[in-house]
């Protein structure tokens, strides 16, 4: 599971050209991170909604090691992504779990949401795609919150946090911003890949200790 890297690879290919007009913003804080002791782990067992809520969660807050990240969401644009990111929430599904995956060449995400670290864990269930962006030059700008997935209709627990304006396919679910935080994950990207490169494991640790939605 994740943004996929064929796609990934596709996307690299179509806009390494003009790469430096997505380059992120120098300004990034100074990180300042506890040292963690989450891992990957299975997942935890949470069953789906049925249904979209009535009431929709308006924000999720990422407690992590890094410090806080606020995330508002769309709302009933995305009312299946809300409710079953809020009903994983809920249940402690994403505790403790690490981002495992940051990618600074050609698009500019940082994602989390898969508890065992590998890139390949969900939750064991499914659900639509929403609020699809245009098919445009920089339609996930920096600040928004959009599903991973392997395909149409593929989204499980795994999500990307966009920390500079980034051109993807209109393939993603766009279910939050950024309000608090965006500078927290500026700053993971500054501090790079784990081994160098443009995609992979984050050299500097971040940990979702605790997600709670509002």
């Amino acid at each position: 599971m994740g943004i996929g890297m064929k796609k990934l690879i596709a996307v690299l290919t179509i806009v390494v050209m003009s790469s430096v007009m997505f380059a992120p913003a120098q300004a990034a804080a100074k990180l300042k991170c506890a040292v963690t002791k989450a891992s990957g782990h299975s997942a935890a067992k949470v069953a789906p909604a049925q249904k979209p809520l009535t009431k929709l969660a308006k924000t999720f807050t990422m407690t992590t090691n890094c410090g806080t990240i606020v995330i508002s969401t769309v709302g009933n644009k995305a009312p299946w992504t809300v409710t079953e990111m809020a009903t994983l929430a809920k249940g402690k599904y994403f505790d403790n779990s690490l981002c495992h995956r940051l990618t600074t060449a050609g698009i500019y995400v940082l994602q989390c949401g898969d508890p065992t670290a590998t890139g390949t864990g969900g939750p064991g269930f499914q659900y639509p795609d929403e609020n699809l962006p245009a098919n445009a030059l920089n339609n996930y700008p920096a600040g928004t919150v959009a599903m991973a997935n392997s395909g149409a209709g593929t989204n499980g627990s795994q999500f990307f946090l966009v920390y500079a304006d980034t051109t993807l396919g209109p393939d993603y679910t766009i279910w939050g911003k950024i309000t608090k935080g965006l500078d927290i994950v500026q700053a993971i990207a500054k501090a790079g890949v784990k081994g160098g490169g443009g995609d992979g494991t984050p050299a500097q640790t971040i940990a979702l200790l605790k997600v709670t939605t509002n």
